[in-house]
């Protein structure tokens, strides 16, 4: 699974993309991160049983060839010689398989995009409601959630918000999120995207003389 890499100077400069974000506008933005957001492990051991299956078949062409090898190997051969070397066999490529499907690349490709679509969302609500983001005074608040192994990333907004800016308004700022994770300029990008978040914000929900900073400027870093 991709693996989370901040630096220190990483984070000051997300938290000072923040904080200049904030200097125009009432609205609050917040920031999270996390390996990926959900265990998909039903879909590889789904995935490795299949292949595992498909083995046996395979092999099953092939059962008159390994008996007379095994024949020849073992001097008090069985036929149970025959069905453990099916038996283990197939167990191992189940377990190989398995393995291989913990690789992102391949993992991308077993999980259906739906799946991960709707389980990065579910992840994104629940630290939406976690952190708070959800009740700020003037419900202004903005969640910018990435999730690294389904290069995927939520922008969720409160009511406040949404009654002003259309949600389709964020989708150039998602996108350009996206293309960072791709292209290994998360910082960059994310840092780009939320002095843009600031940017529109501003228009709507200009500052006021008793703002107050209601949600942490920190990325936050998640675990599942």
């Amino acid at each position: 699974m991709p693996r989370i890499k901040f630096s220190k100077k990483d984070n000051e400069k997300i938290k000072k993309a923040v904080i200049q974000s904030e200097k125009n506008t009432s609205g609050e933005i917040a920031t999270a991160i996390t390996k990926e957001s959900y265990d998909y492990a039903v879909y590889e051991l789904v995935f490795a049983i299949i292949c595992g299956f498909i083995y046996f078949f395979i092999m099953l062409f092939f059962v008159g060839a390994v008996e007379t090898k095994l024949q020849s190997m073992f001097w008090d051969y069985s036929v149970h010689y025959l069905l453990i070397f099916y038996g283990f066999s197939t167990f191992v490529i189940i377990t190989i398989f398995y393995f291989l499907a913990n690789v992102a690349a391949i993992d991308r490709l077993i999980v259906p995009r739906k799946v991960m679509i709707k389980k990065v969302n579910e992840r994104a609500v629940r630290h939406f409601m976690d952190s708070g983001v959800y009740k700020t005074r003037d419900r202004t608040g903005i969640l910018i959630f990435i999730s690294l192994f389904e290069r995927r990333v939520e922008l969720l907004a409160d009511t406040g918000i949404s009654a002003k800016i259309p949600e389709e308004n964020w989708e150039n700022i998602v996108e350009g999120i996206i293309s960072g994770i791709r292209k290994g300029k998360i910082i960059e990008n994310l840092s780009k995207a939320i002095l843009e978040c600031g940017k529109m914000l501003s228009e709507h929900f200009p500052i006021g003389p008793d703002d107050a900073n209601e949600l942490e400027d920190n990325i936050e870093i998640l675990e599942k």
